[in-house]
């Protein structure tokens, strides 16, 4: 038998059933990361027909922003407030400015582009991107900062983790920590609520008209620029949550941070067909699972490349995707 068919089913049998349920937590917990990014994908494709590859970047923003509520507040170490309300400023912080962020490069970056040919908007798209990432270099000078939630509420003279990290429950022997807990609810709670928002609101049936056709929904009396800047706001707080939820449960966060998450949200749209919510969902937690598997399994330097394999094949074999509608062409 070829050796590292030996080596992948070795490690199977070292792992057991605790090891794969380890990783399929760990899975969960890094898809709905991945999910919340790629509903600002889907939700910026459904009413554009744009890639807007700036929203990684958006997202690296927002942890970003968390970090700087938290340090403000005097965390990791002594915050001169409670845990919860410190986390919810944070959540708040980080949101509300990757929201702000997202409107001003909706404004001037994209919406002089809205009847360009469909290739100037997405290499303004690339453009935003690159500038994003380089002025959080020139602003951090290329450093990691880390939340250190680890510490956040311990006792530093024993070396006790906080309360983020105290065991929730257990499965198979494997804790689940309180964190992890944290950022699978409150994704889940996000997507319902964007699920209501967009199927029971007024602003909902606007952006879905948009969606449908933007000449139309614009004759019937929308306002199709408040609608897209509206989508653009809602999309960015998504991924600000995420930057957020990330810099919780991993704790580092740097300026190259948003590139890579970016790809791999835009892959989790493209498998759970871009445009649909419900897609963007189960993408997410689907790529998060396969990462972490092959991480688990094949070893990490083999992730990515088990990432981005299922995006070729689904590109290949099922290019709308698990939820997404087949384009019909007019002619």
């Amino acid at each position: 038998m070829h050796l590292p068919l030996l080596n992948i089913i070795d490690t199977v049998r070292q792992l057991g059933w605790g090891g794969a349920f380890e990783l399929l937590r760990n899975g969960i917990v890094l898809g709905s990361v991945y999910a919340l990014i790629a509903l600002g994908y889907t939700m910026v494709y459904g009413i554009l027909k744009l890639l807007n590859f700036a929203h990684g970047d958006i997202y690296m923003v927002g942890a970003f922003l968390g970090y700087g509520v938290l340090s403000i507040l005097g965390g990791p170490l002594a915050p001169t407030i409670a845990m919860v309300p410190l986390i919810l400023l944070m959540f708040l912080g980080g949101m509300l400015g990757s929201g702000v962020l997202g409107v001003v490069v909706e404004r001037f970056a994209y919406r002089p582009l809205r009847n360009a040919p469909r290739i100037a908007p997405l290499i303004s798209a690339l453009g935003v991107s690159f500038f994003l990432a380089n002025s959080a270099l020139l602003l951090t000078h290329g450093e990691r900062f880390n939340y250190a939630m680890y510490q956040l509420g311990g006792d530093p003279n024993t070396g006790l983790p906080g309360p983020l990290n105290q065991p929730a429950f257990s499965v198979a022997g494997r804790p689940v920590t309180v964190v992890q807990v944290l950022v699978v609810s409150t994704s889940i709670a996000l997507m319902i609520a964007l699920t209501l928002l967009v199927s029971r609101t007024r602003l909902g049936k606007a952006m879905r008209a948009t969606s449908y056709d933007r000449e139309a929904a614009s004759m019937m009396g929308i306002d199709t620029d408040r609608v897209i800047a509206s989508t653009f706001f809602i999309g960015s707080v998504l991924a600000g949550a995420a930057g957020v939820m990330f810099g919780l449960y991993i704790g580092e966060t740097y300026y190259l941070m948003g590139f890579l998450a970016g790809l791999k949200a835009f892959t989790a749209a493209v498998v759970g067909g871009i445009g649909s919510i419900p897609g963007a969902m189960v993408g997410g937690l689907l790529i998060g699972v396969t990462e972490a598997y092959a991480a688990g399994y094949v070893g990490g330097q083999w992730s990515d490349v088990a990432v981005f394999g299922i995006l070729i094949l689904f590109m290949l074999l099922r290019p709308s995707g698990l939820f997404g509608a087949k384009t019909i062409q007019k002619v």
